[in-house]
C-alpha cells in the first residue's frame, strides 16, 4: 500500500537511515546502562543500582518509540545486535568499573547522542518531517536531563 505523508520516498528513507543510527546507539546505550545496572559494586550500590534501573526503563521505552518511527516512514528498523554494534557510534564497556566510572562512561554517551540528536533535529526540520523532529526534541531532553543527573553524581571529582 502507498504511504501518503506528504514525504517524498527519498526524505523517508534518507530520516529512516539517521533514525537507524539513533537507534542502533540507544540500543548500545540500554545495554551498558543495564549492565551497571546488573554490576555495580560501590558504596551507593542500592542508589546507583536504581538510578540505573529508571535510565533503563527509559531507554526501552525510547527504543520502541524511535522503532516505531522508523516504520512509520515505511522502513524497516534494524533489530539484531550485530547491526546495532556496527552502526552504533557508542562502544561498549567491559571489565570492572567503579561506580564514578561507570558514571562517567554513561555521561559521555548521553552527551554524544545529544550532540547527534542536535544535527537530525535540524536535518528532519529542514527535510520538512516535523514529526521525526518533535521525536527526536523529546530525545533530546531526555538526554540532556540525564546528562545533569549523571554529572551531578560525579561532579565532586571533576571540579
Amino acid at each position: 500500500m502507498m504511504i501518503n505523508l506528504n514525504l517524498e520516498q527519498s526524505i523517508r528513507q534518507q530520516v529512516a537511515h539517521f533514525l537507524s543510527l539513533i537507534l542502533a546507539d540507544t540500543y548500545v546505550l540500554y545495554v551498558k546502562t543495564q549492565n551497571f545496572h546488573w554490576n555495580i559494586v560501590d558504596a551507593r550500590f542500592f542508589a546507583l543500582h536504581k538510578f540505573f534501573e529508571e535510565q533503563n526503563k527509559e531507554l526501552a521505552k525510547a527504543i520502541d518509540e524511535i522503532a516505531e518511527r522508523i516504520r512509520i516512514l515505511g522502513q524497516h528498523a534494524p533489530g539484531s545486535l550485530k547491526q546495532f554494534l556496527e552502526m552504533s557510534s557508542l562502544k561498549e564497556s567491559d571489565g570492572d568499573l567503579s561506580g564514578d566510572d561507570m558514571i562517567l562512561h554513561l555521561l559521555q554517551d548521553h552527551e554524544a547522542l545529544c550532540r547527534h540528536l542536535r544535527e537530525r533535529i535540524e536535518l528532519s526540520s529542514s527535510l520538512g518531517d516535523a514529526g521525526t523532529a518533535d521525536l527526536l526534541i523529546q530525545r533530546l531532553r531526555a538526554h540532556e536531563k540525564t546528562a545533569w543527573l549523571l554529572r551531578s553524581h560525579i561532579n565532586h571529582v571533576y571540579t
